[in-house]
Order: C-alpha cells, then sequence, then structure tokens
C-alpha cells in the first residue's frame, strides 16, 4: 500500500490554486436519504470535483446473495471513474462529509482496481468548509482520464472463505467493524437478523478516525496492538462499506494480510444454512439463521 493514505485540506488547496493534475471525487451519502448528497453537491463543492453516488457508482445493484453494496460492474466502475478524471499516473483525492466512511469506500475501490496514489482529504467538506477554502455550486469540465483496471484479488474474501474460516477449515480473524450494539445483536436497525458471523470479534470502524482525520500509523497500531501483524485478517460491516476505514487503519499499522468482505454482514444472513452468534465473548449463545 502506498506510503500515505490521506492528505490535509492545505496541500490540495495548493494542487487547486497551481492548476497541478489531480482528481478529486465527491462521495457525500446519506444511507438514509440516498439523493442528499448529490443535493448537496449541487449546493456547493470543491472546485473541480465530481461526485460519485454509492448505490450507482460505487456499488452494484443488490440481488439475492451479495449484500446490500455489492462490488461495482468494473466495466460500469472503470467508465465513470473515467469520466470525473481519473487516470493511473494522476492522483486522486476522495472526500466525503468529514465521517470518512464514504471516501474510504471509494479510496478502498480504487486500490482495489489498481490505483497506486489515492488519498482520502482529513476532515472531509466539513473541515474544507470550516476553513472557508474556496467551493462552488458549478459542475467541471472534466477532461476524461485513462484507467487501466489491474484487479487486486487477494484482498477480498468472499462467504465460501468465511465459511471456511467459521468451521476452522482456514485460519484467519475475523473483525465485525459496526457498532457494538450491533455485533451483539442488542440493535439491528438494516439487516435480515440481529447477531455477527461466529467468531468474529468488534472493533468499530469509528474509532479509525478523530475528529473526521485518520489516525496516524502509530495510533492505528495500537489499535490492533493484540494481533500479530502477519495473522491473516478479514473485515466486515454491514454491507461492505464502513469495514473500509478499518481495512485502512489495519494496513497503515502494518498488518500484511487483510482482506475485506464486501457481501459482509447481510451477504452473511442471506443464506438460511448459516448460523449466527449473539453476546460478546462473556456470554455468547449460536442460533440458526430463521427463514
Amino acid at each position: 500500500m502506498q506510503a500515505s493514505v490521506s492528505v490535509s485540506a492545505e496541500w490540495l488547496l495548493e494542487q487547486i490554486e497551481l492548476n497541478r493534475a489531480v482528481a478529486i471525487l465527491d462521495c457525500r451519502f446519506d444511507l438514509n436519504m440516498p439523493d442528499s448528497g448529490y443535493k448537496e453537491y449541487k449546493v456547493s463543492h470543491l472546485p473541480g470535483a465530481s461526485y460519485v453516488h454509492l448505490n450507482k457508482d460505487l456499488s452494484g445493484k443488490p440481488e439475492k446473495h451479495g449484500g446490500r453494496h455489492p462490488l461495482p460492474d468494473l466495466t460500469v466502475f472503470k467508465k465513470k471513474m473515467e469520466q470525473s478524471g481519473v487516470s493511473n499516473y494522476i492522483p486522486v483525492v476522495v472526500y466525503d462529509a468529514g465521517e470518512g466512511a464514504m471516501a474510504a469506500r471509494a479510496w478502498w475501490l480504487l486500490h482495489y482496481t489498481g490505483h497506486e496514489e489515492v488519498y482520502i482529504l482529513n476532515g472531509g467538506f466539513r473541515e474544507w468548509s470550516d476553513k472557508q477554502y474556496p467551493l462552488t455550486d458549478k459542475e467541471p469540465e472534466v477532461t476524461s482520464g485513462s484507467f487501466h483496471i489491474q484487479v487486486r484479488d487477494n484482498i477480498t474474501a468472499d462467504n465460501l472463505e468465511v465459511e471456511k474460516v467459521v468451521h476452522g477449515k482456514q485460519s484467519a480473524c475475523l473483525i465485525d467493524s459496526r457498532s457494538y450494539s450491533r455485533y451483539i445483536g442488542d440493535h439491528e436497525p438494516i439487516d435480515r437478523v440481529p447477531g455477527h458471523i461466529p467468531g468474529a470479534v468488534n472493533s468499530e470502524w469509528v474509532n479509525s478516525f478523530q475528529n473526521g482525520r485518520l489516525l496516524d500509523a502509530e495510533s492505528q497500531a495500537k489499535r490492533f496492538s493484540e494481533w500479530d501483524k502477519k495473522q491473516p485478517l478479514i473485515v466486515y460491516c454491514g454491507s461492505g462499506v464502513t469495514a473500509c476505514p478499518n481495512y485502512i487503519a489495519l494496513k497503515q499499522a502494518g498488518f500484511e494480510n487483510v482482506k475485506l468482505y464486501p457481501g459482509s454482514y447481510s451477504d452473511w444472513v442471506s443464506y438460511d444454512h448459516h448460523e449466527i452468534e449473539l453476546g460478546d465473548a462473556t456470554h455468547m449463545s449460536i442460533k440458526k439463521i430463521e427463514k
């Protein structure tokens, strides 16, 4: 992975003022109001930024299996990225409102498809706006990019691989990136049944950030200090979006073998034969998924 994952608002402002080649992607999105991000983009956004939509551009169409935000068709993704000015040898900066998850999803997808220089804007739109840096309501005239996709197949895990881990046929630590209340099954506002994948441990994705900024490598390493950096890890969340910050954090911390389960919990519970766990390590129960 590239040495640096994020950039400051000051750095990006300098690139814009000096008219340096950089593709900027606005990833603002609200799961409860899917059209709100684009509406906000039309009101104001960073100069030169193109809008990318979580459901339409950073995900494929949901089916019976594959989760609520399956990976997009890569032909469609390539076209959208090129329309947004993305080329292999031009830096790409992604931002969201400031919470980090949507920008991390865009970062992970570009990393997965082989881009070597993608950055999350620390603080996102909120910090940029608070600093009173330039904003515009005009959609940019973007020069089409040339993005050659080279998929990194070794950074994803599917449900079959996760099944092997659950049944002890493959060694890996499963990391559930959702809130603790969802992990233990106390609260489940979205998915079919509450709980988590058997054997998974909980590490909430929000702890990858502080005030909208990614923690530095040393701080990320402290979060995951109980694990061996050579240990295979598989991160998941509800639908493969909020697990992306944990993927990034683990790679920042120096872990060598990290995968994302793109379908995540919403894919896992789409199979009737899968079991789920309720509770935490001190009080755990296992049950079958009911049809």
